[in-house]
This record gives structure tokens, C-alpha cells and sequence, in this order.
């Protein structure tokens, strides 16, 4: 029997945010470290902040949000708070409830640079890896990418036979040109819009 979609939103969900994230995912456990060394940030915390005035972003949640933003590569606050705004497991993990409104970037980056400037943001990440070094959990195993553009006149198709006229093409930006089959080398060839190029 076909399924029928329900289009309709149900008024009320039943279902924990805690029930909906795996036992066994790897975010459970990065919290489990996080949390304790959060709590004895909380004296420094209290000394970096104002007694009266508007409420800030907690710093746990702030800190929890910018290891989501390492861990999974995030490239922007704009970004994250996007993710923030509909990835149940981030939400999870920074300490928002379903309910809980999602701050605005330019919001976040200010508070971030507040704790930045305090050294705080340093000395959580320095004690995040201390731990996870001293629990077994980095490896020394790495990869490079290499993603160096070079940049270069020549492509295959400006590479002409060094005795022959210049045609008129069908398209003077990206002319049409077979050169399979051909042989072709630095001797009898050469580029026509970079001399210097060789052939590989």
C-alpha cells in the first residue's frame, strides 16, 4: 500500500533532541570532554563579562559552535549559523533546543573576538587537544592537499606546427581544432600565444 505524505506540520513533537542524535556518534563523546573543561573556564568567563547589561552568547554555547565550525570545516560564521539554524546535531552539540532562536553572524562575530581577546578561546582549544592527546585520540597521520594554480597562456590547441600560415578559425577565442593522432613536439611545434611553452 502506498504511503500517503502528511503536508500538515504536527502541532507538537514527542520526540527528545537527546533521542534523535546516535548513542555511538563521535559528537557525544568530543561533548563529554568539552563540557567539563567548559565548566572550569566559568571563573574567567565571569571576569571577562559585565555584572549588568544585555546577555551575551553564553561562552560555552559560542566555544561548543566554533569547534562544530573546526571539526566539520565550516568556512564562515554566516555559514555556520545557517547550519546552526536547521542541523539538529549542531544544535545539539552547541546547546540549542529546538525552540532556541539562532543568533546573526555579525552578532556571533563580535562576541568570538571578545573571547579571542582574552585568551579564552586559546586556552580551550589548547586544553581540548592536551586531553585528546592524553585520551589517544589524534593520530599523526596527514595529508597535503596541493591546490596551487599556475597560471599559463598555452593549451594544446594553441600549439600549431611552427611552418604553418595562420587559418582563419570558427571561433578566434577557442577555436576548433583536431590534434589527436598527431605528433607532436617541442621541435616542430611551438605555442602561439606563449612562446616560452613546452610541450610535456
Amino acid at each position: 500500500m502506498r504511503g500517503i505524505e502528511e503536508n500538515q506540520g504536527a502541532f507538537f513533537s514527542y520526540v527528545s533532541q537527546e533521542d534523535r542524535i546516535p548513542q555511538h556518534h563521535p559528537l557525544r563523546r568530543i561533548r563529554d570532554l568539552v563540557n567539563p573543561i567548559l565548566d572550569g573556564l566559568s571563573a574567567k568567563f565571569d571576569a571577562l563579562y559585565a555584572d549588568c547589561g544585555r546577555p551575551s552568547i553564553p561562552p560555552e554555547q559560542l566555544l561548543r559552535a566554533l569547534l562544530v565550525q573546526i571539526l566539520y570545516s565550516v568556512r564562515s560564521e554566516r555559514l555556520l549559523m545557517e547550519q546552526l539554524n536547521y542541523n539538529l546535531l549542531f544544535r545539539w552539540f552547541v546547546g540549542l533546543s529546538m525552540d532556541d532562536a539562532v543568533w546573526d553572524h555579525s552578532v556571533f562575530a563580535k562576541n568570538r573576538d571578545r573571547l579571542l581577546d582574552g585568551d579564552i578561546a586559546t586556552a580551550f582549544l589548547r586544553e581540548v587537544i592536551a586531553l585528546a592527546r592524553k585520551r589517544g585520540l589524534l593520530s599523526d597521520e596527514h595529508f597535503s592537499v596541493d591546490g596551487t594554480l599556475v597560471e599559463a597562456w598555452a593549451s594544446q590547441k594553441s600549439f600549431k606546427h611552427k611552418g604553418a600560415s595562420s587559418a582563419p578559425t570558427d571561433d578566434p577565442g577557442n577555436p576548433t581544432i583536431d590534434f589527436h593522432g598527431e605528433k607532436r613536439c617541442n621541435d616542430t611545434h611551438q605555442s602561439t600565444t606563449d612562446m616560452q611553452a613546452r610541450l610535456y
